[in-house]
Formats: C-alpha cells, structure tokens, sequence
C-alpha cells in the first residue's frame, strides 16, 4: 500500500540558524526521488512530503522518517527535532478522510 508521510522539523529560532529558500531546495532535489516535495525557508523549520510503500502505518512512518532523515542530510540542512508526522494511506486519502 502506498502512504503519505509528512514531517516538520524545527530549531529553536532564538539561537538556531534560518533555513535558507537554497537549503529547502536541496531538500527538494533530495526528497524528489520518493515524488516528494519541500518546504520551509526563512524559519527555523523546514519539511517534507514524500509517498512510501509499507504494509501498515508504523511501517510507513519508519521508512518514510528515515527517507527524510536521509534527504536532510544529503541536503546539509541542521538535524532539527521533527515536531510533526502526518501520514494517510491512498485509501483513506481517496475516501476523504
């Protein structure tokens, strides 16, 4: 089953650096290959959507967070904490839910 895995990940913007609109971009390029796609820029956050194969939801969490863990250091973006996982399977995304 395919699913859509989504994650934020964010600094703490009185200390931590601003992602910059060129990081997010590598992000873009890194993710692209699991049709993914990147956000973020000007913040202290950043992140992605991307679609992974997995039999169950916990499955396609754990790949799904290590494809982005993968993509943001193949992106040299700093490893933030994620503070947000969104997931949905085709199915429920076709039922609406």
């Amino acid at each position: 089953m395919r699913w859509s895995v989504g994650f934020v990940a964010q600094g703490d913007p009185d200390t931590d650096a601003v992602v910059s609109l060129e990081e997010v971009v590598e992000l873009a390029d890194a993710v692209a290959r699991s049709n993914g796609i990147a956000t973020g820029g000007g913040g202290t956050h950043y992140g992605a959507q991307l679609l992974v194969e997995a039999d169950s939801r916990e499955e396609a969490l754990e790949r799904g967070r290590a494809v982005f863990e993968a993509a943001v250091d193949t992106a040299g973006l700093p490893g933030y904490p994620i503070i947000r996982e969104e997931i949905i399977s085709e199915e429920q995304e076709a039922m609406g839910a």
